[in-house]
């Protein structure tokens, strides 16, 4: 519904929109969905869930994050930097020194991640036995 104001015409702001200050991650157009995609992508994750464990130079992280490659932690790196949830220091030494952690938002939010990883550990049994179950019933077609 648009409001009269000095002869012009606003216009409503749109649910989940910064305007009105709801952020709805089921709206369309909402950007915490782009957030909560950094968070929650492969990377993101379980960069956030290396990165509760203390600060970590580049490559020790890529160490500790196995299997993503330079350019991808990279990228999610610049992603959660942007997003307020990892700190980037760079130390002018011979040769450069960049160290990167948590963000009180970022802790806050690792730490909830922390909790969901380790309840899908304790739970694979459960999602390995799901897992047979319906390759067994796939193949048995």
């Amino acid at each position: 519904m648009a409001t009269e104001t000095t002869g012009e015409t606003a216009e409503e702001p749109t649910p989940g929109c910064p305007d009105d200050l709801a952020y709805d991650v089921f709206a369309r157009d909402c950007p915490s969905r782009d957030a909560l995609r950094h968070i929650t992508d492969r990377w993101g994750s379980l960069t956030l869930g290396a990165l509760l464990d203390g600060t970590f130079r580049f490559n020790e992280l890529r160490r500790r994050v196995a299997g993503v490659s330079e350019k991808m932690l990279a990228q999610t790196l610049h992603a959660l930097e942007r997003d307020g949830l990892v700190h980037r220091t760079a130390q002018q030494t011979n040769p450069p020194r960049v160290d990167y952690a948590l963000t009180p938002l970022g802790d806050q939010i690792a730490r909830q991640l922390r909790t969901l990883i380790a309840l899908v550990e304790d739970r694979m049994p459960q999602v390995v036995q799901a897992r047979e179950e319906y390759d067994a019933e796939r193949t048995a077609d």
